[in-house]
């Protein structure tokens, strides 16, 4: 773990606020801020004079996402605009049959479902599964599963109520029925450690601004290098060919590896800035990381229970927790309270019919203590 003092210079955080909102948007760490400058700088003196230097800049965060995420290769990861568009990816991507289902739950953020909804034009159902009517959230999709389920569809952690899914079972099940496994890692990547292999997922995807620290525009897609060529293509540039420097090719081929999925000219003031926030990650440790947050969101719920007017909404079990708590008030409307939380400036978020907080591992439990008795109060 980083020293108590880089953590004060990585978050010069305004101190007149409590930021507890990383499951929204996220605030930049120092060195991100100083690889943005300098981008912009080189840029304004330089123009593209170092472009191939920044090419290894790309080449780098690809590296440093495979480490995150535990890939085989870089190569099975592309760099795109955001989840909903790898979700897009696979939706309009595979070869859809009428008759076929696709399982959710009912707590997905609409990214995750409305990409599936549209699939309803070509005879596809769409199962948005309850996940406590059953004796667990996985037991519930998993009785949803029939014989042609095609795929499965989940969150790794619900962005309302926090809820932490098992994928590990998730992904061996649905490895045993021969059903692919699609997971949106936005609300963990970055929080928790995250294995693509371990869990077996066929599709993963994540933007990375929220608990990797990065911009908004930007975002990780995962797709396992046996179903890559399952994917038919829905968009084409230069940038998706095997050859992407030979401009007078009159015979192209696609890229074998997941650039493939990269149609045009990268984001590269994006890619500066993730690969300087996802460094102080991988130096931070993600080990390290995952524990800080889990036990930061243990004292928030601690003190939400200690707390006479606020319900706890999060599972309060261990196996489920997350770097999201949520919870509401017993005496004011979740709407209300989150206007005056926001006046007094804690940064929070109104979600799942109550007040999420979402602390990072450099969130102290003095703010999150003071974030929770503001919320307590009855005026």
């Amino acid at each position: 773990m980083l020293s108590e003092e880089l953590i004060k210079k990585e978050f010069p955080l305004d101190s007149s606020i409590i930021y507890l909102n990383h499951a929204a948007v996220a605030p930049w760490p120092s060195r991100t801020q100083n690889a943005v400058k300098q981008f912009a700088d080189e840029n304004t003196y330089y123009g593209a004079t170092n472009y191939l230097d920044w090419l290894k800049v790309e080449d780098n965060l690809k590296q440093q996402l495979r480490a995150l995420i535990n890939a085989p290769s870089k190569d099975d990861i592309a760099l795109l605009k955001n989840t909903s568009e790898a979700l897009s990816f696979v939706a309009a991507g595979l070869e859809w049959h009428p008759g076929e289902n696709i399982v959710i739950s009912n707590q997905e953020f609409p990214s995750n479902k409305i990409v599936w909804q549209q699939l309803k034009q070509q005879g596809v159902e769409l199962r948005e599964v309850d996940l406590t009517n059953a004796s667990s959230p996985e037991d519930a999709l998993i009785n949803a599963m029939d014989k042609n389920t095609r795929l499965l569809s989940i969150s790794s952690v619900q962005y309302a109520s926090g809820l932490r899914m098992d994928l590990h079972r998730l992904g061996e099940t649905c490895k045993q029925r021969k059903i692919l496994f699609c997971v949106d890692a936005i609300q963990s990547i970055g929080a928790l450690q995250f294995d693509v292999q371990a869990i077996q997922a066929d599709f993963v995807m994540a933007d990375t601004h929220k608990w990797m620290l990065g911009p908004e525009g930007i975002a990780l897609f995962y797709c396992r290098a046996e179903l890559r060529e399952q994917l038919k293509l829905t968009e084409y540039g230069w940038h998706m060919v095997e050859e992407m420097h030979n401009f007078d090719q009159e015979e192209w081929q696609v890229a074998s590896s997941a650039r493939r999925f990269e149609c045009g000219s990268p984001n590269m003031l994006g890619i500066h800035a993730v690969n300087s926030s996802i460094s102080l990650l991988l130096a931070a440790g993600l080990a390290d990381i995952e524990a800080s947050i889990l036990a930061r969101s243990q004292f928030a719920i601690e003190c939400i229970n200690d707390a006479d007017n606020l319900e706890l909404i999060s599972s309060s079990d261990p196996l489920r927790l997350s770097g999201i708590v949520t919870f509401r008030s017993r005496i004011v409307e979740s709407p209300t309270l989150y206007q005056t939380l926001m006046k007094k400036k804690v940064i929070c978020a109104n979600r799942g019919g109550g007040i999420r907080f979402s602390p990072h591992f450099y969130s102290t439990n003095e703010l999150i203590n003071e974030a929770v008795q503001l919320s307590n109060l009855s005026d």
